[in-house]
């Protein structure tokens, strides 16, 4: 018994009234809104608000608790540990296990390479992230500390700038943000895919990101492209400058830019190195496509390629053969290859609990008041402080007016509870200050250590007047931001890793050239395909054909046509001649469903070739109908592989037939009735999948069955076939043509 049939039988077994199993072993019926809503939901939450999305401090849960756990080490500005270690402790807020936040570690580590300003500074094999199968070291043999830029991450973290929760046990505190003091949201790429959402956010040059946001604080009008040209990303490169991509990727927080590889030219040894290439692709990916392309000859003027990826950063080198231009290679290559590729931006940040896509403008707006009410937060925990502070040495200062008088109190002070009140009433100060009195140290009963104290009230006075005037004046906190902005800029600003080029300074010469010599392409009836060309041809004329296989068509044509493959699903696929490799005729070639991805159980019907898209195609089907399109109709701008919809599927097609000139066609029914038809009385359709128009006529229960070429003179007399008028019956074949009438059936 199938697995299916078992499986029908279970669920009919099922009582109708009844609906899933609960956890008690009962059957219970539930509606499937109210389940997705139970079960599903709270997961698609925690993934948006706790796992996948950024952040205003630009970070996700997984990186705040790593960082913080490290923070909390002490392992910044200290030496390394060993990252086994790191991760120990950080699944202490973590509970994702060891290899998930190991992998973090990974991506925001130097050696890893992946981030323009690291957050870890790594000592082993980290891995690149420009590389799939350079893969990192266990976490015991690599160590790993804070880079010095974490200091901005945490600077007065300590003060209440942010909130804290409790972790996931609830045995210590963690922070729900990172009081960073520089828009690292945008100066650090940040991609991840949540529940029905995804972020993906470019990096940004650290100085003009920090100069931007300085604009903006002092005019929210100004235009930020002014300064913040283009993102930068961590691997170099060239950013395909278009102005209107920009803007809209500024405006709205989407859109995508293209990247393409850098290179250098070595004359002497007349290679290509690449040295920079786009954050989306890897080395390997770009080998194995260049590899892909020689394999099939679309590429001929390389000789060897390889990775020399070393110390010295990534390098891809590719022999040239000779006489090449190394420039107009490169055109072709980005074209065909990984070399030039797309980076899609999608700013989707989760500023208060709430994901929100928004544009770089509104991105750094949004961070200025985050980063305003960490100043705030931080001006009020320091006035507090002072404030207190004050109020302790102002009952110190009372003290100093009689020393004595305070040391005879506490002397002649039976219990020590009464000590406090005894001090309060004596000097009439309050609880706090008596208490901060009374536990002052013997030794520091002179007067030189309660003046020195006390000298500090006009400072702390002067101190807190400032704070509250910060707290009043909030042009004063832009100015503290613009400070710490500019501080940032000066310690970790770096230049521009990638280089922009201009779209109208790219030479459009990407035109793939092709070269054109004569070949034979053989389709068999299995659907292998052959490309051999007339030397080759010539040297072994048999072709080597499966069991029972045999060859449907045969055509002499060049290496610049192209190829379409009609299928019984009412579909075409394209293909250039160019692109399959040579062939042998005792090779197989090459098996056609798998080289174009057709679908499962489509069977390919008939082959066209063309150069320029001239003639027609003739579609035959069972009711007697015939449809002529011109060829031009499924010509195209674009290299699309597959179009739908190629011919009508109201009736079963016979044949298809591709005719560039005026020729004749034999049509024969199931009742051996012929009728020659020429292909000038048919005109040609204005769409793909109309039925065309009835050429013959059938009685009920017969049907059209042939339709191929005409063989010139196997019909003794051909003008009796030819109708009159259109649809016709068709002639029944005479006894001299019935042997042929019968042969050809």
């Amino acid at each position: 018994m199938s697995a299916r049939k078992r499986r029908e039988l279970k669920r009919d077994n099922i009582p109708k009234s009844h609906g899933i199993i609960d956890g008690a072993g009962e059957i219970v019926e539930q509606k499937i809104a109210s389940t997705l809503e139970k079960n599903y939901m709270p997961y698609a939450m925690s993934v948006i608000l706790s796992r996948a999305i950024p952040q205003i401090d630009g970070f996700k849960p997984s990186h705040r608790k790593l960082l913080y756990t490290m923070y909390k080490m002490g392992l910044l500005g200290s030496a390394r540990t060993k990252s086994a270690n790191i991760v120990g402790q950080t699944m202490k807020l973590n509970p994702h296990g060891d290899s998930a936040i190991y992998d973090t570690m990974v991506r925001l580590s130097r050696g890893y390479e992946a981030l323009l300003h690291p957050y870890v500074d790594s000592k082993g094999n980290f891995g690149k992230f420009y590389s799939r199968d350079m893969a990192c070291a266990a976490s015991r043999y690599t160590e790993a500390r804070l880079d010095d830029i974490c200091e901005e991450l945490f600077r007065d973290i300590d003060k209440k700038t942010v909130d804290f929760v409790d972790n996931y046990d609830n045995t210590l505190k963690e922070p729900t943000l990172l009081p960073t003091t520089f828009p690292s949201i945008l100066v650090n790429a940040n991609t991840g895919i949540a529940v029905g959402m995804a972020s993906s956010i470019c990096p940004f040059n650290l100085r003009e990101v920090c100069k931007a946001t300085i604009k903006v604080l002092k005019n929210p009008e100004y235009d930020i492209r002014k300064i913040l040209l283009a993102p930068d990303f961590p691997g170099g490169g060239i950013l395909v400058y278009n102005e209107k991509a920009i803007k809209e990727i500024y405006k709205t927080g989407k859109g995508s830019i293209k990247i393409r590889s850098r290179y250098t030219y070595d004359k002497e040894s007349n290679c290509i190195d690449i040295i920079g290439i786009p954050p989306t692709t890897t080395a390997e990916s770009i080998i194995d496509k260049i590899i892909e392309l020689i394999k099939k000859n679309s590429i001929r003027e390389i000789a060897d390629v390889r990775d020399e990826t070393g110390i010295n950063g990534l390098k891809i080198t590719i022999d040239l053969k000779r006489n090449v231009d190394p420039d107009k290679l490169m055109q072709r290559l980005y074209k065909l290859t990984p070399l030039e590729d797309t980076f899609s931006c999608n700013f989707n940040v989760l500023v208060s609990e709430t994901p929100k896509v928004m544009g770089v403008k509104e991105l750094i707006s949004e961070w200025i008041n985050f980063r305003i009410g960490c100043i705030k937060r931080r001006t009020i925990f320091d006035l507090n402080k002072k404030q207190d502070k004050l109020h302790l040495l102002s009952g110190l200062k009372k003290i100093l007016l009689d020393i004595d008088k305070a040391v005879e109190i506490i002397r002649n002070t039976r219990e020590e509870i009464e000590v406090v009140p005894n001090l309060m009433s004596g000097f009439d100060i309050d609880e706090v200050q008596a208490t901060y009195v009374a536990e002052i140290k013997l030794r520091h009963l002179n007067r030189e250590y309660i003046i020195r104290r006390t000298d500090e009230i006009q400072k702390l006075s002067d101190d807190i007047k400032i704070l509250k005037n910060i707290l009043d004046d909030e042009s004063k906190i832009k100015e503290i931001i613009e400070n710490e902005l500019e501080d940032v800029s000066e310690k970790y600003g770096q230049p521009r890793r990638t280089m922009l080029i201009y779209q109208d300074e790219i030479v459009e010469d990407i035109e793939e050239k092709v070269e054109d010599y004569p070949v034979n392409l053989f389709f068999t009836h299995n659907f292998y395909f052959k490309k051999i060309t007339p030397q080759s041809l010539r040297m072994n004329s048999d072709q080597k054909l499966k069991d029972g296989d045999k060859i449907l068509e045969h055509v002499e044509t060049s290496n610049t046509s192209e190829v379409l493959f009609f299928t019984d699903k009412c579909q075409v696929y394209k293909a250039k001649v160019s692109e399959f490799p040579d062939s042998k005729s005792s090779l197989l070639g090459e098996y056609i469903p798998a080289k174009l991805n057709m679908d499962d159980d489509e069977m390919i019907l008939y082959m066209a070739v063309t150069k320029d898209y001239n003639g027609s195609m003739l579609f035959f089907f069972e009711n007697g109908k015939v449809s002529k399109v011109s060829m031009e109709a499924y010509k195209t701008k674009t290299n699309r592989r597959k179009l739908v919809n190629a011919y009508s599927n109201k009736s079963k097609i016979v044949n298809i037939i591709y005719s560039k000139e005026s020729e004749d066609i034999l049509l024969i029914s199931s009742a051996n009735r012929m009728i020659l038809l020429n292909t000038e009385l048919l005109q040609n359709k204005t769409t793909k999948t109309t039925q065309g128009v009835a050429v013959m006529s059938l009685r009920k229960g017969h049907r059209l069955v042939i339709a191929r070429r005409y063989i010139q003179g196997e019909l003794l007399n051909h003008s009796r076939y030819r109708p009159k008028n259109l649809p016709a019956v068709g002639t029944l074949p005479q006894k001299q043509e019935k042997q042929v009438s019968q042969l050809t059936f």
